[in-house]
């Protein structure tokens, strides 16, 4: 009889809060993501998602809080590091809601240029490659290599010389999320990945994220509207509404939260929902008490 290993904790969240002046952002929020799964973070807009984000890639620093990576090098308090250094030392990797690649850059060289910092040390900043040493050509070889292997898992490889803005929109969602991947993370932090896509996009998202977290073995936190999104892949979703935390569980217990369904419909979880509804949820269930509305 085989015994289940317990999952490694990747990320705790502790009593984070975040202040804008008057206004309270964050209240007190709490969570852990564990390594090798995907976590979700979910809410009404306005909630306070991004600005998590924004506080665990050192966007923000946190009123109050401490922010715990465990890393295979060892534990890094994300809340005391310079933003600079957050994806250089701790290997915490972002994409964003509004895509941010190097448009007039190809597709391949927004993958090459992710990894500066590699090349850059390889070159001794600069020397090496001046000098042609052996040390920067085999740096750059396995740099083109590292970027190739991700075009062909998310289906660009052929595309791998045009312009990346001359890329469709679904396209430029999955370069974004490979050239993350160039870095080689612990820990990806995803914005919404999948908003602007069409169902057939959302669903070959899905099998990507499915796969980093399955091949590579990596973390996975992202923020998503799309319920189809998050209650098919993820492993833990947590819910934040106003700033503070309602939920946190399986994608199963928080679907059946009371306080969620009151959070995205604001109805009383005994009432019968319209039809219309019901068709926008874009959750897989029969019972629409049990699912949380998309935006």
């Amino acid at each position: 009889m085989t015994t289940a290993t317990a999952p490694t904790r990747l990320l705790e969240v502790e009593h984070l809060t975040m202040r804008f002046g008057g206004l309270v952002a964050i209240d007190d929020v709490s969570f852990s993501a564990n390594d090798k799964e995907i976590t979700a973070i979910i809410g009404p807009n306005g909630a306070g998602k991004t600005t998590v984000f924004n506080c665990l890639t050192g966007f923000y620093k946190p009123t109050v809080g401490r922010l715990t990576l465990h890393h295979p090098k060892g534990d890094f308090l994300l809340e005391q590091m310079e933003g600079f250094r957050i994806p250089q030392k701790a290997s915490v990797a972002r994409t964003f809601q509004n895509i941010r690649l190097f448009p007039q850059m190809t597709v391949l060289e927004n993958l090459v240029v992710a990894q500066h910092n590699v090349l850059m040390s390889a070159s001794a900043f600069s020397l090496a490659g001046l000098l042609g040493l052996r040390r920067y050509k085999d740096a750059e070889r396995e740099s083109i290599e590292l970027a190739r292997y991700w075009l062909d898992k998310v289906g660009l490889l052929d595309r791998a010389d045009i312009d990346a803005g001359n890329l469709p929109y679904g396209d430029q969602r999955r370069l974004e999320i490979a050239r993350a991947m160039c870095t080689e993370p612990v820990l990806l932090c995803l914005d919404e990945p999948a908003a602007g896509l069409n169902p057939k996009e959302s669903a070959e998202l899905n099998e990507l994220l499915l796969f980093i977290r399955d091949s590579h073995k990596i973390g996975l936190l992202l923020i998503e509207h799309d319920m189809s999104v998050v209650m098919k892949i993820s492993d833990h979703v947590i819910v934040l509404d106003y700033g503070c935390k309602i939920a946190d569980g399986s994608p199963e217990a928080v679907r059946d939260d009371p306080n969620v369904i009151r959070a995205y419909l604001g109805e009383d979880e005994d009432e019968e929902l319209p039809p219309e509804v019901l068709a926008d949820l874009k959750i897989d269930t029969p019972k629409p008490q049990n699912m949380p509305g998309s935006e």
